[in-house]
């Protein structure tokens, strides 16, 4: 993935590999503003001083607040801040695996977490799973087996897929996590950006074995590097410890950025502001998906996030057509990576959000020459039959 990002990191490169937020969509002035603030006043020594571990509590507060919002009644102790959500999925690890435990995963899963799980030396074992996301006859099956120590989940706009785990689902699956002992982290970063249909309640709000993670990256900045876990009063003390021996806090003049931000500005209405833009690139990418793909590839059709998950037909290996495709200038993440146990490798991750849809439009261009171009790779049938004529901006689906 780091040589992927090297290579795609050419202004002449059109990216759908890295899931990055648009960075003409950041609301500069408002963070401006905001670090202004934090550093204005008989505060602003305090803003540049080391802090608390759990977290500026005033930034706390707002984070609770959002997330009773979303039907998960919080207050401000249950949040733990952290440096990015990536580093509450490495607390979570520390305090609750031991070298050789067992995590259940779905098959494909977030890359990022599948190394956390490596480096915790845990055995990762994944479970089956459909369009409505991870089945829980299978999961009962599993944890029946398995007696795993976590199951971790991406549930709402996974990456890499762009599924959601219907609100049944949700249930079922925290009613098994209380029947067998299990925790689950429920790493939820892209939950805000919904194009479609209506809000689902967190898995969280369904027990009381759940690890929630949240993040300001994709509707902030990932710049600042803030995230949080709501930590159940069961694992708040070893949470706390491990996150003291990480770094003590995170930065105490961001997080006081943050909560001036959150108190001022109004986050819902950039928010949605941002589904709107999120929204046209992804209805452009995938209305030119039929026509850039080859015959009998599918794909996933999300609901909000920020991917789209593709597979080849026959036994191609994406990352053999990797090459080509970056040969013509536009990239996309090989699907092999996120899987735990047995890879799809006629698999391939393409992200819309950090593009515009006049890039998304050229880019689906070279992207159906590639797939033109690399035909060995491909069975002679599945090739399209002519470049499609209709990728123009003036012809955008």
């Amino acid at each position: 993935m780091r040589d992927l990002l090297a290579l795609v990191d050419r202004p002449e490169v059109i990216s759908f590999a890295g899931g990055l937020p648009a960075p003409e969509l950041f609301d500069v002035d408002g963070w401006r503003a905001a670090f202004d603030a934090a550093l204005t006043g008989p505060a602003a020594r305090r803003h540049l001083q080391y802090a608390a571990t759990e977290g500026d509590l005033r930034l706390r507060g707002h984070l609770a607040a959002r997330m009773t919002a979303w039907g998960l009644p919080s207050q401000a102790g249950d949040v733990l801040v952290t440096t990015g959500s990536q580093q509450g999925l490495t607390l979570v690890a520390a305090a609750l695996l031991e070298p050789g435990a067992t995590v259940v995963v779905e098959e494909p899963t977030y890359l990022a977490a599948l190394q956390c799980f490596g480096m915790a030396g845990a055995r990762v074992v994944a479970v089956a799973s459909d369009a409505d996301g991870v089945d829980p006859d299978a999961l009962a099956e599993v944890f029946a087996r398995e007696r795993p120590a976590l199951l971790y989940l991406v549930p709402t706009f996974a990456n890499p897929t762009g599924k959601t785990l219907s609100a049944r689902r949700r249930e079922r699956v925290a009613e098994l996590a209380e029947r067998y002992g299990v925790w689950i982290v429920e790493d939820d970063p892209y939950g805000e950006l919904r194009y479609r249909g209506d809000a689902l309640a967190p898995v969280a709000s369904y027990g009381e074995r759940v690890v929630f993670l949240g993040s300001l990256s994709k509707i902030g900045a990932p710049g600042l590097r803030l995230g949080w876990v709501r930590t159940p009063s069961a694992l708040r003390a070893a949470l706390v410890i491990a996150k003291q021996a990480a770094d003590l806090h995170t930065s105490t003049i961001d997080q006081a950025a943050a909560a001036h931000y959150l108190a001022v500005a109004d986050l819902d209405g950039h928010v949605a502001r941002l589904r709107v833009a999120y929204r046209e690139r992804r209805d452009t990418m995938l209305g030119l998906l039929p026509q850039v793909l080859p015959a009998g590839a599918t794909w996933t059709d999300p609901d909000g996030g920020m991917f789209v998950w593709v597979r080849l037909p026959g036994e191609v290996d994406t990352a053999a057509v990797l090459p080509v495709a970056l040969a013509h200038d536009v990239a996309f993440v090989p699907g092999a990576p996120f899987f735990a146990v047995r890879a799809d490798r006629a698999t391939l991750r393409l992200s819309f959000s950090s593009s515009t849809p006049e890039r998304i439009v050229e880019g689906m261009r070279r992207l159906g020459v590639a797939l033109g171009s690399g035909s060995s790779a491909l069975p002679s049938t599945a090739l399209p039959t002519a470049l499609p004529t209709v990728l123009s901006a003036g012809n955008r689906t």
